[in-house]
């Protein structure tokens, strides 16, 4: 048999989860929602693929925006879209969920003539079946004729092939027709239909996983060590019985007299925020121990961390931990039992979780407020103008980036509206600016409630915030600041936007080699990791520090970008060049070198809106430029 190029293909369901956020609210009384990927199968793909694994989803999408997102956060997530088929007449699935208490978990499914209930033999492709080492079926797609025809074949094609088949029994009683719209959330009907259903299906697989009551379903009984007996009458397969907050048990062999002499590996008791999705981060972290050839044991305490995980969040896709937090979970532990309260293992899942930036960037900043009403009363011009020099700005740095990668622009939403929209189809990076322009001690500009006003930003923009801080700041000035900072990140996190925390401190004392380090080392003692931060130009010894501080505080952080304080080119070209050993530094966002004479001369009427956009881009070209060669 040929070496196989991908770890486990999932076959079945793809929706997109609406979870109502308002938490102990009637699904009735929802007034707003967060969109997530689900379906069992589609879970899995991607929290295997958090985890390490190659993986890959059959299913289908509707030709719309969600079938759309689906695709894109799969990618996103590393998880192969060769089997993700997009299907021209239907709609991509929906599911509405909420959480009522810890035991209520109101659930609709929108599946009538969805996409991937018409999965179908011709999705499944031979050669793509036989690429993976294993393949994971579901119990729900055995629920109508087309879809279980599609899994029979890739199973046929799996056992020809030598790979594994693994069975997550999946068991939703209304999907089966066993109980109304409105019973989403139930997880158990008896039904000797659907046991004889699935029955022929058992022989087959080489890893059966289910609840208590998925495996009741699935071997006819509601004795759960007499329905586990039933199974292995009918399969070799090893059987994982899944236990809640009792962890797991696993059966390799022979059953045994109790179901408490099964393999086991250590649960990990937390607080239940919301089950759904639980069993696919469960699924995820045991297929990461079996399909790697790792012990039971260490398979089951995989999955029962995954598991503990799901469950102490609100979502179910976007709440799989990576690699890198199980293993920081597995050797730290938590001091909480409602994980989502542990900040240290919350910034491991947003630093591994978000989507992937440009390793560097080089931004022309036009975020700047103040300082054009400033030139635009100098000059006699109406403030409203500024808006679409604004986007002679996005045309100039266009012309420089010419759709290379890692170019962005600062922009703001007073004067920069419009701007915003075009450089946002330009695919630049984006930041956009929170402070009030000029504020000491730190204020937001018109948003008394920050978190509200970024929930309506796209995600894809970064929170920019200007704070002037220098350590010999008196302590009032600076604790009013630092509070202010927190309410900042808070949101940021809250929402699920990147932080961009600018620090100029030479504007108000003296600047030397440890002045700015002192201070990225307070901000991160009181609990601020930001994504990015941005610094003015410092010496070679000053940025040696700067990045001792970030690598010990945050091995995550993205990095620095320099911003210019309106120094000339060759000040700047100087500064990139005392950077050019400092791997912490990033990139640059630089203004007004760049934009505030022609502003003046624009403003003033001196120039047309061509020679503007040329003056820019030449500007901008010639930092660039010196960026490139600094670094080279």
């Amino acid at each position: 048999m040929s070496k196989p190029m991908l770890d486990v293909v999932t076959i079945g369901r793809s929706s997109v989860d609406l979870y109502g956020q308002q938490i102990g609210g009637r699904l009735e009384d929802m007034g707003s929602f967060s969109k997530a990927v689900g379906g069992c199968p589609t879970n899995i793909a991607i929290g295997t693929a958090r985890l390490g694994l190659k993986s890959a989803v059959i299913t289908r999408v509707g030709d719309e925006h969600m079938g759309r997102f689906i695709r894109e956060q799969l990618a996103r997530e590393g998880v192969n879209v060769d089997g993700v088929h997009t299907d021209k007449e239907r709609l991509t699935a929906l599911v509405i969920l909420g959480v009522r208490n810890d035991h209520s978990f109101p659930l609709i499914f929108y599946r009538d003539n969805c996409a991937d209930a018409a999965l179908d033999e011709s999705d499944i492709d031979e050669a793509f079946i036989a690429s993976a080492a294993a393949i994971v079926v579901t119990g729900t797609h055995f629920a109508r004729t087309n879809t279980a025809a599609a899994q029979s074949k890739a199973i046929r094609i799996a056992k020809a092939h030598g790979r594994r088949v693994i069975f997550d029994v999946d068991f939703r009683p209304n999907l089966w027709g066993l109980a109304g719209h409105g019973a989403g959330e139930s997880r158990y009907v008896r039904s000797d239909s659907v046991t004889g259903h699935l029955a022929p299906y058992l022989a087959q697989c080489d890893l059966i996983v289910g609840t208590e009551e998925e495996l009741h379903a699935a071997g006819g009984s509601e004795d759960t060590l007499q329905t586990i007996r039933n199974i292995r009458a009918h399969s070799a397969a090893t059987i994982v019985c899944k236990r809640g907050p009792m962890g797991c048990v696993v059966f390799p062999g022979a059953i045994p007299d109790s179901i408490e002499d099964g393999i086991r590996g250590p649960g990990f008791p937390v607080e239940v925020y919301n089950v759904l999705g639980a069993g696919d981060a469960f699924m995820s972290g045991f297929l990461r121990g079996w399909l790697r050839g790792e012990s039971l044991e260490t398979c089951c305490t995989f999955a029962n961390a995954c598991g503990a995980f799901a469950v102490s969040r609100l979502l179910c896709s976007p709440e799989s931990p990576t690699w890198t937090e199980l293993q920081y979970f597995l050797e730290h532990g938590s001091p909480h039992r409602a994980l989502r309260h542990d900040e240290a293992i919350n910034h491991v899942h947003w630093a591994t979780t978000r989507r992937a930036q440009p390793g560097q960037v080089l931004a022309l900043a036009i975020d700047h407020r103040l300082q054009l009403e400033t030139i635009a009363a100098a000059e006699n011009a109406p403030a409203s103008r500024i808006n679409h020099f604004k986007l002679l700005a996005v045309q100039a740095a266009e012309q420089v980036a010419q759709g290379r990668p890692g170019f962005g622009m600062l922009l703001d939403g007073t004067y920069g509206r419009e701007a915003l929209f075009r450089a946002d189809e330009a695919g630049f990076w984006l930041a956009r600016p929170v402070e009030r322009p000029g504020s000491r001690p730190l204020e937001f500009e018109n948003m008394a409630d920050l978190g509200s006003h970024l929930a309506e930003w796209p995600v894809t923009h970064t929170v920019k915030c200007l704070c002037f801080y220098h350590p010999d700041d008196p302590a009032e000035l600076k604790a009013a600041q630092e509070k202010t900072l927190l309410r900042l990140a808070d949101a940021c996190r809250t929402v699920g936007r990147e932080l961009l925390v600018e620090i100029i401190a030479g504007k108000h004392g003296k600047l030397g080699d440890d002045t700015v380090a002192s201070v990225l080392a307070r901000l991160y003692d009181i609990g601020i990791k930001p994504d990015w931060w941005k610094l003015e130009a410092q010496t070679a010894a000053a940025w040696t520090r700067i990045g001792a501080v970030i690598d010990h505080n945050d091995k995550f952080c993205r990095g620095v970008v320099m911003l210019g304080l309106e120094a000339p080119a060759d000040e700047l070209a100087a500064a990139f060049a005392a950077a050019k050993s400092a791997a912490v530094v990033k990139g640059f966002a630089v203004g007004r070198t760049i934009f505030a004479q022609p502003a003046a001369d624009w403003l003033g009427g001196r120039i047309s809106d061509a020679q503007a956009v040329a003056v820019m881009a030449h500007n901008f070209a010639g930092l660039v430029s010196a960026w490139e060669q600094a670094r080279a």
